[in-house]
């Protein structure tokens, strides 16, 4: 017996306000569907984050169907959780995955945490913020319960734990039962495969770049998904790697080197299948930054979807900009010198990005961008305040809690 595990696939990001890079998540699912399929698992557990937000985009919802009815096609189930970024945060609503379950998604919820897979005992919660700690470490203790009494056992979360997310997490180590075979974990999008209790403790990572903070790993580990053979006393896991659409290119060149530095990079990505997004950085500038900015644009523009640099002047102060290289527009340098005072390098990538966006109409980009920063910046305090919602929810006596999957199937039926 052996399944397949991924998690944060972020089905309808839209990075950086470009539709280019929301079909570049949609190519990397499409890409781990097909591989999954050709590992001959016997089923799949998605551990969270399958869509980019609890509102998905027709495109998002029929990327995913597409994929489901292969699996379904080569007998193939998935199990799967909702996570921080596709759960509903209100009293009463559903996540997107139930649209789902006429076609053999097999939804783990508060609802119904537990499914048996042949004589495999899979177990799990949706995402849980650390405000609600005492209510999720109630439950786990539950399942650890329920799990004693099988030999093979699985835990589905999607929870940030101390050990791999200091700065903003959910779980202690300690707090997690340490009695099941394998720990299918979501939300840190870097790979870890550690070793717990009796088991494997693994994070397959997301299945593409989301945060450029996420490539010192993907050039490590790549991107992709986990093989685990559950035949064995101990599970046994396999790193299955994707390559992701586009290339993200960082590269430092010196204000001295300018000419062939960009040369340089010029040479590097002439031939790319499609424009990677380059991250530059200008040090050690004597000269004003829009005189840079559009030799760059006139070198790069024709060859990168976008161009994010930093400009390190010789004080050592940073400035960013972005370059929308789609529809390039000259330097906002009254905005640029407004947000400099501030010394908050996202905050003037935020303001930068929104002056071209918002100068060209596209408000959809701009409030994508906007949430970009949100997520990044303020997630956590975010989250809790929209979550007390769906406390209510969790709390609500299991006849209640019926109804409302009652009321559901009633509605998808129809």
């Amino acid at each position: 017996m052996k399944f397949a595990h991924l998690a944060d696939t972020h089905l309808g990001y839209r990075q950086y306000g470009l539709f280019e890079r929301e079909k570049d998540f949609y190519e990397v699912f499409d890409k781990v569907i097909d591989k999954i399929i050709e590992e001959k698992v016997d089923f799949v557990i998605h551990s969270g984050d399958l869509f980019e937000t609890a509102r998905p985009s027709p495109m998002a919802l029929l990327t995913f169907q597409k994929g489901l009815l292969k699996l379904k096609g080569a007998g193939i189930p998935m199990y799967a959780i909702a996570g921080n970024h596709d759960v509903v945060m209100r009293k009463g609503s559903i996540p997107p995955h139930v649209i789902f379950k006429k076609l053999g998604l097999k939804v783990i919820s508060t609802i119904n945490p537990t499914y048996m897979h042949g004589d495999i005992f899979i177990a799990g919660l949706p995402y849980y913020p650390a405000s609600h700690g005492k209510a999720m470490k109630s439950k786990l203790a539950e399942l650890s319960e329920k799990a004693s009494h099988h030999e093979k056992s699985i835990l589905v979360l999607h929870q940030g734990i101390d050990k791999y997310f200091p700065m903003n997490f959910e779980l202690e180590i300690g707090e997690i039962p340490d009695n099941f075979d394998y720990y299918a974990l979501g939300h840190i999008h870097k790979y870890v495969n550690d070793a717990y209790g009796k088991g494997r403790m693994v994070y397959p990572g997301s299945g593409e770049i989301w945060k450029t903070s996420e490539i010192p790993d993907y050039k490590k580990n790549g991107k992709g998904f986990v093989v685990v053979d559950f035949d064995g006393s101990k599970p046994v896991v396999k790193r299955v790697t994707v390559d992701i659409p586009r290339e993200f290119i960082e590269r430092k060149i010196e204000y001295d080197n300018l000419e062939s530095g960009i040369a340089s990079v010029k040479e590097t990505i002439k031939d790319f299948d499609k424009k990677p997004i380059l991250r530059l950085s200008i040090t050690d500038v004597k000269s004003d930054t829009s005189g840079i900015y559009e030799i760059i644009n006139d070198e790069l523009g024709d060859l990168a979807l976008m161009i994010r640099p930093t400009f390190k002047m010789e004080d050592d102060d940073d400035l960013p900009i972005d370059i929308d290289t789609e529809n390039p527009l000259g330097p906002p340098q009254l905005l640029e010198k407004q947000l400099e005072e501030y010394r908050n390098g996202e905050a003037t990538t935020l303001g930068v990005d929104l002056y071209h966006m918002l100068s060209k109409d596209k408000i959809d980009e701009s409030r994508e961008i906007i949430n970009q920063y949100f997520d990044e910046n303020f997630t956590s305090s975010v989250e809790d305040s929209e979550f007390e919602a769906e406390e209510l929810e969790m709390d609500q006596p299991p006849e209640e809690k019926e109804d409302i999957q009652v009321t559901f199937d009633k509605e998808v039926s129809q």
